[in-house]
């Protein structure tokens, strides 16, 4: 049995600007490729399918038509969890339905008829075509702060956070129960996958990659530990940048699929695979193609300028960021539409480095407020005050304006 795993897709997102919707169509025609080829019978999906709660509806289709065309492929179960990035109710709205098609969705925290979270009723039986069982999935979707824990007034941001990391570590230890409840009662050593969405102690990330998360929880995330030894694999997203987890080969994010701002550029994004026999797994991965070039040009002019006409003469459509970093301020603007003009490349960004605060707002798709997303505005406001928070009162903004946005989200996909 084949299982593929991927995450990150981040649906409907854009680059200062930029809409990325034929990338993100090249990327999923690829994928269902791929299924095809390598003859995947589980395709696993570890949150933040969409950018934003509230997905564009291009977005969404392109989300929707690429689980019906699954039908007509090898992979008998899709299993999709929701992100930090997703809203829950988008995701679980048409949960019952695209159960026909042997899609399971667990877009948040699954509760009881009490109300409680009930980690339990997260874990998946997959079955193979004979109806036999052939796969546990714990299907955790991220792990809001509510989720988890309770708080009380006037708690130390260390405490809540200390709350929260065992919360995490009790919801896994109870999904871990549940998947040796059923080996037992099966009489099978069946083989179990978890799902995650969050962030591990020492976790790698890219500048510009937009996982924001990081600077609200605690930096170096939670321990490996958490997962126990009832899983054979360890599904995870969040982190942007593909990896093994403390050099588990068996714990892994697989990353965005594309990358998602210029400090990834140069990254080999992949998804993974994991073979099983019985319990016996063999993790392997496959490069993902690059869909667009994006390219960090950091120098004084003229290195900038001898870069630039290589690109060009390279007849390609390449979407660049540029820093000025020679000892003369140049007018950036004005040489690189010069220097691009008539060309297939695209600068979406420039500064000079002498004057980084006010030139980071140089951004020449960017001309108006509501084409910067909602995150990166608000961190340009943070920025603008850092002498008045100390780090921890930034936690805590980032917390509560993060809560907001999601409560905005859900808010306006249940209007009427």
């Amino acid at each position: 049995m084949r299982v593929l795993h991927t995450s990150d897709w981040h649906l409907g997102r854009s680059l200062f600007g930029q809409p990325r919707y034929d990338e993100f169509e090249k990327y999923l025609n690829w994928l269902h490729e791929e299924i095809v080829n390598r003859h995947i019978d589980v395709l696993i999906v570890a949150g933040d399918i969409f950018d934003v709660p509230s997905a564009p509806n291009r977005a969404q289709n392109m989300y929707y038509r690429f689980l019906a065309r699954l039908g007509a492929t090898p992979c008998r179960h899709v299993v999709v969890v929701g992100g930090n990035h997703d809203s829950g109710t988008l995701l679980d709205a048409p949960r019952e339905v695209l159960k026909a098609l042997n899609v399971h969705v667990v877009g948040e925290a699954i509760r009881n008829a009490s109300g409680a979270v009930s980690p339990e009723d997260e874990v998946l039986v997959l079955r193979d075509g004979e109806e036999r069982p052939e796969l546990l999935v714990a299907a955790v979707p991220y792990l809001r702060d509510a989720d988890v824990s309770t708080f009380a007034a006037g708690e130390s941001f260390e405490t809540t956070q200390e709350k929260v990391r065992k919360g995490i570590e009790v919801h896994y230890a109870a999904a871990a129960r549940r998947v040796e409840e059923i080996r037992a009662a099966l009489g099978e050593e069946i083989p179990a996958v978890a799902t995650g969405h969050l962030c591990t102690k020492g976790g790698m990330t890219a500048t510009g990659d937009g996982v924001r998360e990081l600077r609200i929880g605690s930096l170096d995330g939670v321990d490996m530990s958490i997962f126990g030894e009832a899983f054979d694999y360890v599904a995870l997203g969040h982190l942007h940048v593909p990896q093994k987890v403390a050099a588990c080969e068996f714990v892994r994010y697989s990353g965005s699929p594309i990358p998602m701002g210029f400090g990834e550029a140069g990254q080999q994004k992949i998804c993974c695979i994991v073979e099983f026999e019985g319990r016996r797994r063999v993790v392997s991965t496959c490069e993902i193609p690059r869909f667009r070039q994006l390219e960090h040009i950091e120098g004084d002019w003229p290195s900038i300028a001898s870069r630039l006409k290589n690109l060009i003469a390279q007849q390609k459509e390449v979407w660049v960021e540029i820093v000025n970093t020679g000892d003369v301020m140049v007018d950036l603007r004005e040489k690189i539409d010069s220097a691009l003009c008539n060309s297939e490349i695209r600068c979406l960004r420039f500064m000079n480095s002498q004057n980084e605060r006010e030139a980071s707002l140089s951004v020449t798709s960017c001309a108006s407020l509501d084409e910067l997303d909602v995150e990166t505005v608000f961190e340009k406001f943070l920025e603008s005050k850092d002498n008045i928070w100390s780090e921890d009162d930034t936690k805590i903004l980032w917390n509560c304006y993060r809560q907001i946005v999601r409560e905005i989200g859900e808010a306006d996909l249940r209007a009427e």
